[in-house]
């Protein structure tokens, strides 16, 4: 099932494309062993077609193509005037073909669906670690939309939070390195420092920090049970009813501010290194501030829509498909970006997919969205290499 409760559709193929090969298939064969009347007949070769549409098609059609095959060599067989044992040892031989191929499609198919269901449950776990969107906290307003992939191998670990804590609204969204279950065990792992850390944490650098920490912890855990490291990309926020928002970003893709119809992507200068290896890094991280200004909305997102391309390998214009949506409301944003974000891929998404759509709930002063990224501003607050796992 799918997630919005429709049955999977199985792998098969197209009928109109099942019946034209298997016919022109058939026709070929047959009329070059009557045009040709060598005594090399080729028409027996029409016993493994079924074996090749097991392979790509579905139990009833590779059954359809075996009846067909097991018809059509005994027509054959008698139309070139063959014996009665070789109307048994060719229908004989083309039955049991037929009959494996159908057994082995069916093998195939219940394969396939066992790795679907394992790719549904490790999505549905990493579905379960967020809290479902829209959000809302005294001053700020979150939608958006969160799509694991299951299309892929293993699922990935991007994930998103937000907090409400005594210092204001903290909102996280990040993305773990790698896929698989580890990787949702990583997002956990910063998760759960994130919601602790939000809330105890005076700093947005100590907020940070206490995430660097929780990604070491795990990357230790993980080196001891011979599992790789990994990196995790993040940006954090602190929202409060000031205009100025606070941002560390650790690798992450910078939010778009859309305001009055107009689309910029924040400048926070040059990004810091992602969670996990902090201590490798000889600056510190830096604290980034721009004005949000009232009335606009901001964009978040991970790089399962910024580095999504189209059959020609060309990337997705994020920031022009922003200014053509910049009067949306942000509810309907994020799925108007994901729909068109399919529609430009011309496939499933490969990546994982987070967007959040934050607006401000107070009402205050508003400025030109030139004011709210030309405001920001640069500060040190310490040296992050000082988190210890």
């Amino acid at each position: 099932m799918t997630e919005d409760g429709r049955r999977r559709e199985l792998p098969h193929i197209d009928a109109p494309l099942f019946v034209v090969g298997l016919v022109l298939v058939t026709a070929v064969v047959v009329a070059l062993d009557v045009i040709t009347g060598t005594a090399v007949r080729l028409f027996p070769l029409l016993i493994f077609l079924p074996a090749i549409v097991s392979g790509l098609g579905t139990v009833r059609q590779t059954a359809v193509a075996s009846v067909w095959v097991f018809v059509v060599v005994i027509v054959t067989t008698a139309y070139l005037g063959g014996r009665t044992s070789d109307l048994l040892l060719a229908g004989g031989f083309t039955a049991m073909f037929g009959v494996l191929s159908v057994f082995g499609c069916r093998y195939r198919v219940r394969r396939e669906e066992e790795v679907h269901r394992l790719r549904s449950a490790a999505a549905a776990l990493q579905r379960q670690i967020v809290r479902p969107l829209p959000l809302r906290t005294p001053n700020l307003a979150v939608d958006g939309l969160y799509q694991p992939v299951e299309e892929d191998t293993m699922v990935g670990g991007d994930m998103y939070e937000v907090s409400v804590s005594p210092n204001g609204t903290r909102v996280l969204i990040a993305d773990v390195q790698g896929k698989g279950i580890p990787a949702i065990g990583t997002a956990l792992a910063v998760l759960g420092a994130f919601r602790e850390a939000a809330y105890r944490e005076e700093t947005l650098l100590g907020v940070v920090n206490a995430l660097e920490n929780a990604v070491v912890r795990q990357n230790t855990f993980a080196t001891r049970n011979g599992e790789p490291e990994r990196l995790v990309t993040a940006l954090v926020l602190d929202i409060r009813q000031e205009l100025m928002v606070e941002a560390v970003d650790c690798g992450h893709i910078a939010p778009y501010v859309i305001h009055d119809g107009e689309v910029v992507q924040v400048n926070l200068g040059e990004p810091g290194v992602p969670l996990g290896v902090a201590s490798l890094s000889v600056s510190p991280r830096r604290r980034e501030r721009f004005v949000f200004p009232a009335g606009a909305k901001m964009l978040l997102c991970t790089d399962g829509v910024t580095e999504a391309r189209d059959p020609d390998g060309d990337f997705y214009p994020l920031e022009d498909r922003l200014r053509t949506w910049a009067r949306v409301p942000p509810a309907r944003l994020a799925k108007a970006l994901c729909a068109d974000l399919r529609a430009f891929t011309r496939t499933a998404p490969r990546d994982d997919i987070a967007v959040l759509t934050l607006r401000r709930t107070e009402q205050g002063p508003g400025l030109t969205i030139e004011e709210a990224v030309e405001g920001g501003s640069g500060e040190r607050l310490g040296d992050p290499a000082a988190a210890t796992p």
